[in-house]
């Protein structure tokens, strides 16, 4: 959160926890620490490897990442 404590000054990172618990189920109650690290690496990749951008026409953001360096 930012000094206004409103959600709207962090959109970015809002939006990005929104499509964790929404697309990837993050949202969920984890038995262990250890479960919770091992869905949230695994979402990370997805979001980043399998998942189309449209701000990215529709590329993944380690494609385009790739071809940046």
């Amino acid at each position: 959160m930012t000094q206004e404590m409103h959600c709207y000054e962090n959109a970015l990172a809002e939006r990005v926890n929104g499509i964790l618990k929404q697309e990837y189920e993050m949202d969920s109650t984890f038995r262990t620490k250890e479960q919770a690290r091992v869905a949230f690496e695994q979402a990370v990749w997805l979001y980043n490897y399998r998942r189309p951008h449209m701000s990215l026409k529709y590329r993944f953001p380690a494609e385009v990442h790739q071809q940046a360096a």
